[in-house]
C-alpha cells in the first residue's frame, strides 16, 4: 500500500518518483490539495521547454472515455522530455480510466489527479492505494503547526519579520482551508510591505473581517456571564453603525453553536474536545470565555436562552428604532441568566 504518511507528505512531494507516476491528491481541503497539486506539476515540467507541457484534462469527460487518459499519457511531448498531465476529478467515476493507466504506467510521464473527500477502501482511493504505480496523498484541515509552518515561509520570502503577538492573532483568525490562509497572509504582508516587521495593529487592520471580532466579543461576554463586558462591546458596535438585528443574529448563531457543543458534551464528550473540535478553529482569546459557557450552560437552558433571542431578533426587525434597546436588554438578560448560573 503506497498511502503517503502526513510525516512523510513533503519528502514524497519534493521530488519525482519514476516508479510512481501517478500522484492522487485528495480530502476535505481542496484549497491544500490545489497548492500541493501546483507545486507537483511545476516540479515534474521543470526544464521542459514546452509552452503546452501541462496537459489539463477534465474528469467528467475523461469518466465517458476512459481510453483518453492513457493515450495522453502515453503521447510523446512535443519538444521531448517528460509528459505532464494534470487531472481533476468532477461527479462522475474516473476510476476504469485509472484503473486502465495503472495496469500499463507510462514511461516517463507523471499524472496528478485532484479529488474531493474520498472514503477509505473504496473507489479510486482504494485502486490508488494499492497500486505499487501510485501515490495517494490525503489534505485534511491544516493544524496550528501547518499554518505556523506557513507564516514562517511566506513571511521569510516576503523578507519580513512577525511579532510574537502578531502571530498569535493572525493564527486564530485563520481557517482551516490552506488556500484561504496563504490569501489572507498575503494580503497581510502586501498591507505591511514597507514597514520593517508585521504588528498587531496590521494584523487587525487588515485579516478577515474585523466586524466579525466584534460579535464574538458580544456574544463570548454574554454567554460567559460578563454583562458589563457585554454592554461595552455593544455599544462599541453599534456606535461604529452595525444594526441591531445583525448583532441579534450573529450571538443566535453563537447560541447554536454553543448548543451543539453542549450535546456533545452531554452525550458523554469532554468541554475540551468539543473546543478543540470545533471549525473554524476558535480564536485563542476566546476559548477561555468559551469553556467558561459551555460549563455553566445546559443545553436545556441554551435552547431556551436561544428561543428568546430569536423574539427579540424579530422585534428588532420590526422597529429598527427600538432596535438597540431590544437587542441590549436581551443580550444583559442574557448574561445575567448565565452570571446566575
Amino acid at each position: 500500500m503506497v498511502a503517503v504518511r502526513p510525516g512523510d507528505v513533503e519528502a514524497t512531494l519534493s521530488r519525482i518518483d519514476p516508479l510512481r507516476p501517478l500522484l492522487l491528491l485528495f480530502g476535505p481541503d481542496s484549497g491544500l490539495a490545489r497548492e500541493r497539486a501546483r507545486a507537483y506539476l511545476a516540479r515534474a515540467a521543470q526544464g521542459s521547454d514546452d509552452p503546452f507541457g501541462i496537459v489539463r484534462l477534465d474528469g467528467d469527460e475523461i469518466a465517458g472515455d476512459p481510453g483518453r487518459l492513457v493515450d495522453e499519457a502515453a503521447t510523446l511531448a512535443l519538444f521531448g522530455g517528460r509528459r505532464v498531465v494534470s487531472l481533476r476529478v468532477g461527479s462522475r467515476n474516473v476510476a476504469p480510466a485509472v484503473e486502465a493507466l495503472l495496469a500499463a504506467p507510462p514511461s516517463g510521464a507523471v499524472v496528478v489527479i485532484e479529488a474531493g473527500d474520498l472514503k477509505r477502501g473504496q473507489g479510486l482511493r482504494a485502486l490508488c492505494e494499492n497500486s505499487p504505480h501510485a501515490l495517494a496523498i490525503a489534505c485534511y484541515a491544516d493544524t496550528d503547526r501547518d499554518l505556523t509552518r506557513l507564516i514562517d515561509t511566506m513571511t521569510a520570502e516576503a523578507g519580513i519579520a512577525i511579532d510574537r503577538d502578531a502571530r498569535a492573532e493572525l493564527m486564530g483568525l485563520l481557517g482551516s482551508d490552506r488556500m484561504a490562509s496563504r490569501g489572507e497572509i498575503g494580503k497581510l504582508l502586501l498591507y505591511a510591505a514597507g514597514e520593517p516587521r508585521v504588528t498587531l495593529e496590521h494584523v487587525r487592520a487588515i485579516v478577515g473581517d474585523a466586524s466579525s471580532l466584534a460579535l464574538d466579543e458580544i456574544a463570548d461576554g454574554a454567554f460567559a456571564g460578563q454583562p458589563e463586558e457585554t454592554a461595552g462591546a455593544f455599544a462599541k458596535a453599534t456606535g461604529e453603525g452595525m444594526r441591531a438585528d445583525i448583532i441579534l443574529g450573529s450571538v443566535c448563531r453563537a447560541a447554536q453553536t454553543l448548543h451543539v457543543m453542549r450535546l456533545g458534551i452531554e452525550a458523554g464528550g469532554s468541554v475540551e474536545r468539543a473546543i478543540e473540535g470545533t471549525r473554524p478553529a476558535i480564536h485563542f482569546r476566546r476559548k477561555p470565555l468559551i469553556e467558561k459557557a459551555l460549563r455553566g450552560w445546559t443545553a436545556a437552558r441554551l435552547e431556551t436562552a436561544l428561543l428568546a433571542l430569536d423574539d427579540a431578533l424579530l422585534a428588532a426587525r420590526r422597529n429598527a428604532t427600538l432596535g438597540p434597546a431590544i437587542a441590549e436588554r436581551a443580550l444583559l438578560q442574557v448574561a445575567g441568566q448565565a452570571r446566575r448560573g
